[in-house]
């Protein structure tokens, strides 16, 4: 059987970012990309599941980056049976959740995993709908926020994190989609040798494919924060902060 991880490359929010002439997406030539921090938790809880079932972790991604090559290698370095990429000529362009998902879903039909794990959601958007929109076109359960999951008589046992401290433990029947936020434990290491031996010994599937319409919106206009200089340090006993705190929340309106 056969679990597929969805991963993506995201803009490093570590550096600093500039915009586009435009105004509408990011100078993506200026970016640095990284794996996506949730993907990375998909990616380990797909390993975790398959050590215990023996199932193939199948590591899928879409090459919006041209660098995606490294991502999926160093999946296949960390346990992963096979790696596909989707590329096409949206090399450089924003792809959307709705636009990733149905460019995902002929490969994913294709494969007949009894599991699909994405991300929660990924910084570049902060949508979350990847994985319920693949659930919705593939007509499968779903749950996301996953911080854990089993595999047990033909479903899958997962614990969706709510607010304050709060668990819900689900039972879906398979195949299903999970939208992971963390692993059971924390993402594995593997050394740079490791992946430069698989990138010697190992081979990437490419599969061409078109983007399509989606009826997603359409970005107009991205601004950079703008730059002020409010901050006022507060010092003093804790009754001469609180008092100024009162007078400052009172001068706003705020009490």
């Amino acid at each position: 059987m056969t679990i597929v991880v969805v991963l993506e490359q995201v803009p490093d929010v570590v550096e600093e970012l500039s915009l586009a002439p435009l105004g509408t997406d990011l100078a993506r030539d200026a970016v640095s990309y990284v794996l996506n921090e949730y993907d990375d938790h998909a990616l380990e809880e797909a390993l975790l599941l398959a050590e215990g079932s023996g199932d193939d972790v199948v590591a899928v991604g879409i090459d919006t980056t041209g660098e995606l090559d490294q991502v999926l290698y160093t999946a296949l370095a960390k346990g992963a049976k096979r790696a596909i990429k989707l590329a096409g000529d949206f090399e450089g362009t924003w792809v959307g959740t709705r636009a990733a998902a149905r460019l995902l879903v002929p490969i994913i039909r294709e494969l007949s995993p009894r599991l699909v794990l994405t991300g929660v959601q990924a910084p570049d958007d902060l949508d979350g709908q990847l994985a319920p929109t693949l659930a919705a076109l593939l007509d499968w359960p779903h749950a996301s926020v996953v911080i854990g999951t089993e595999l047990a008589d033909g479903a899958v046992r997962a614990r969706k994190e709510l607010w304050g401290g709060l668990t819900m433990h689900l039972e879906l029947a398979l195949p299903a989609v999970l939208g992971i936020q963390a692993a059971r434990q924390t993402p594995r290491y593997v050394p740079v040798g490791r992946v430069r031996q698989v990138m010697r010994e190992a081979t990437i599937e490419t599969r061409e494919v078109e983007m399509v319409a989606d009826g997603s919106p359409r970005v107009e206009r991205l601004r950079l924060p703008e730059e002020t200089a409010q901050a006022e340090f507060l010092s003093g006993s804790p009754a001469d902060i609180a008092d100024r705190l009162i007078e400052l929340l009172r001068a706003r309106g705020l009490l």
